[in-house]
């Protein structure tokens, strides 16, 4: 999984995957010649990876040997994790949403690891119970419609959409989308807090958490919801409901585009020529979590923008763990963090190989960027429930 020798990162995870599903043992090498996957030698396994154009070693059991006593040696910043089984994986996405509207659903497809989508309906039905992993889509929790309503407010899709929410929160037996949407965040909090894996991109991170601390109060203005937002809402917030943000500043005009002082975008000093974030090291023996998260063959990650693009190190608990960030602009791009006997992991931006994606956009060909390693640190998330836990201790 280094630079030079793979010529398919991605679709080297759904090889991965693949194995875990045909009951193989699957050794992840941390910081292993790009975090390299170990796997039984077989004729199907070779076939696999040349239909779908991966890149893989034969070696023998005394080669094995030697690699993994360099991986035990103690001047090594190396691990072996055990993958133990193939997750099963929920996206959480509207229905009729297409997979390029997502970098998660187009980079599960590329790969061919297999997805179910669900979405309020089932989240309320307790489906989450079946799944190991959960993607959120680029939701907006806080029902208010992704604050497209100063641009989009009279195209037929802005109006459709809003219709439609309210008509299945109605449904579902509430009198507002923000309800509805409340209940369902709190249904996700319980899954994490119970031992589920959450990841998350763009405005589902930030306005998840701004749901989860907003909750009782009403946020929302009248052109949302039929009513005028609470006064004086902001000193009711609670920032201990929260999973990784807190003091935060919510944005309070419609007319803004924009949720909270949560996220960078408008606060961005830097041209998209050098607009690079960092993954952080980690000690792969002390601290297996955060490396797993970071595997990658480089260390430098292209930036890419969305609705919410960074996250403010101010906003940040001090519990979560920065896995990426830009130190030119002082944001963090990539966190993690546990909640209960779960896992969450937050990821700014849109799509990790178009800059800046915008509604109506031509969907991004991950035929043409096969070793994005944007797109890599998504599917590390993927894998993470497989992998046989051990204490982080630090």
């Amino acid at each position: 999984m280094d630079a030079k020798a793979q010529s398919n990162h991605l679709k080297a995870y759904g090889i991965t995957y693949y194995s875990l599903q045909n009951e193989q043992k699957v050794e992840w090498l941390l910081n292993y010649r790009g975090g390299s996957f170990l796997i039984y030698d077989s004729d199907d396994l070779r076939k696999e990876c040349k239909i779908r154009g991966v890149s893989f070693e034969v070696i023998s059991d005394s080669k094995v040997s030697l690699i993994l006593e360099e991986i035990e040696s103690p001047s090594k910043n190396m691990e072996v994790v055990l993958l133990e089984k193939a997750p099963k994986i929920a996206v959480y996405a509207p229905q009729g949403n297409k997979p390029w509207d997502d970098a998660v659903t187009m980079v599960l497809s590329y790969a061919e690891i297999p997805y179910v989508t669900i979405y309020d309906e089932d989240v309320l039905n307790d489906t989450l119970l079946l799944y190991d992993w959960l993607h959120l889509h680029h939701e907006d929790f806080t029902g208010q419609y992704g604050k497209f309503y100063v641009n989009y407010r009279t195209t037929p899709w802005y109006i459709e959409e809003k219709a439609a929410a309210e008509a299945l929160a109605v449904k579902l037996g509430y009198s507002k989308v923000a309800e509805e949407k409340l209940a369902v965040a709190l249904k996700i909090r319980d899954y994490v807090i119970g031992g589920g894996f959450m990841f998350a991109m763009c405005s589902a991170t930030d306005s998840f958490d701004i749901a989860l601390a907003a909750q009782g109060v009403d946020i929302v203005e009248a052109m949302f919801d039929g009513d005028p937002s609470e006064a004086a809402y902001q000193s009711k917030i609670e920032f201990e409901n929260t999973f990784a943000f807190q003091d935060f500043i919510l944005e309070r005009s419609p007319l803004v585009y924009e949720f909270s002082s949560i996220d960078m975008t408008n606060k961005r000093r830097i041209s998209v020529e050098v607009d690079y974030f960092t993954l952080n090291e980690f000690s792969a023996k002390w601290d297996p979590v955060p490396t797993m998260l970071n595997q990658n063959h480089t260390s430098l990650v292209k930036g890419f923008m969305g609705q919410t693009t960074a996250f403010d190190p101010s906003s940040l608990k001090a519990s979560v763990l920065v896995l990426g960030e830009n130190k030119i602009n002082a944001e963090a791009r990539y966190i993690h963090g546990v909640k209960g006997k779960g896992f969450f992991t937050f990821y700014g931006g849109h799509d990790p190989e178009d800059y800046q994606h915008r509604v109506g956009d031509p969907k991004t060909e991950l035929e043409l960027h096969p070793t994005s390693p944007g797109y890599r640190l998504i599917l590390n998330n993927v894998l993470f429930p497989a992998a046989k836990k051990k204490k982080q201790k630090t």
